[in-house]
């Protein structure tokens, strides 16, 4: 691209030319090389113009009406004169490791709103369903002028604690049912939950729902509150009917004020950069080890010998470590 190509798509980004920000994300998202060094440069420059808005969560199980949600949710948000964009991070492709699942046309109407940036993610090989690059793409949405960033996980393994780590509030969606369905929620994720949502409560399922809400929140007295003078609300809503949606807003709006008010909201944060200093270290030191020419002929070998019993794990990842750093110090 060029140094001067990457400074005219840093001042576009900072326009809020949609197109500009979609080949930014595009370019941090890139692994190559030369692609990563542009992206220093391009988030090192608006990183300045970040830290702008405020960052929800929004996880849940497949089926249980995120996009939905999110949706008519968004519809109101940028009704209330916010800028909104969504990182949806999609399952990949086991083939080509591209998304699957098309968040765009999944939220048609959004999607048509010069207010709102919508861009679907692959998890690619990332632990917790949350694309490696979604902390830059936060950065990016905020330096562009979006002032409201959800962020959409996988909702299965380890989703919820990736996304809670990156954003000022977890929004947990449930379905109406209740019951047996309680007991397979872990614990841990109802205590990252600042928000836990009854999804689609119309028709038949108007009585379920109050059951749920009336289940969640005994459940939740069980649990130590994770912000100080915030109790967890359970709340019903249905995003395909539009029923709810402001209280949620409501909800939302009122927690916010109370971590800024606490002062909580920028320790939240900073701490949030320490976790992502430290994780985005592993990641990179994981790469450069399997990258590295010198171990190209020892990594399958140790591969083999761990595979057939031959060397424990722990062996192994002592030898292949030491290997590493007997090459970086040449």
């Amino acid at each position: 691209m060029g140094v001067e190509s990457v400074q005219a798509l840093v001042l576009q980004v900072e326009a809020g030319e949609r197109r500009a920000l979609a080949q930014a994300v595009t370019l941090i998202e890139s692994t190559r090389t030369d692609h990563r060094k542009e992206a220093d440069v391009l988030l090192s420059e608006l990183s300045a113009k970040a830290g702008k808005s405020v960052r929800l969560g929004i996880s849940g199980a497949p089926g249980v009406g995120k996009s939905t949600f999110i949706e008519s949710f968004g519809n109101y948000a940028v009704q209330q004169g916010r800028k909104l964009a969504v990182l949806s991070v999609d399952p990949s492709s086991a083939l080509s490791g591209g998304s699957i699942m098309g968040d765009k046309t999944r939220m048609e109407t959004l999607s048509r709103n010069p207010n709102v940036f919508i861009r679907p993610s692959p998890a690619g090989k990332t632990l917790g369903g949350v694309a490696r690059r979604t902390r830059e793409a936060i950065l990016l949405c905020e330096a562009a002028g979006f002032d409201l960033i959800l962020v959409e996980t996988v909702g299965v393994g380890q989703s919820e604690v990736q996304v809670a780590s990156m954003t000022d509030m977890f929004v947990l969606l449930l379905m109406p049912n209740g019951g047996d369905d309680l007991q397979g929620i872990k614990r841990g994720i109802m205590e990252l939950a600042d928000l836990i949502l009854i999804n689609k409560a119309d028709g038949d399922l108007q009585a379920a729902a109050k059951r749920t809400v009336a289940e969640y929140q005994h459940a939740l007295h069980l649990l130590q509150q994770r912000t100080p003078g915030w109790s967890v609300p359970v709340e019903t809503c249905s995003a395909l009917e539009g029923l709810g949606i402001e209280n949620v807003w409501g909800k939302i709006t009122a927690f916010c004020e109370l971590r800024q008010a606490q002062g909580s909201f920028d320790i939240q944060r900073t701490q949030q950069l320490r976790e992502w200093l430290w994780s985005e270290t592993s990641e990179s030191l994981l790469d450069a080890l399997r990258s590295e020419p010198n171990l190209k002929d020892l990594l399958p070998i140790v591969e083999q010998e761990v595979m057939q019993t031959r060397m424990p794990v722990s062996v192994a990842v002592r030898k292949l470590i030491a290997a590493f750093l007997q090459t970086s110090n040449k």
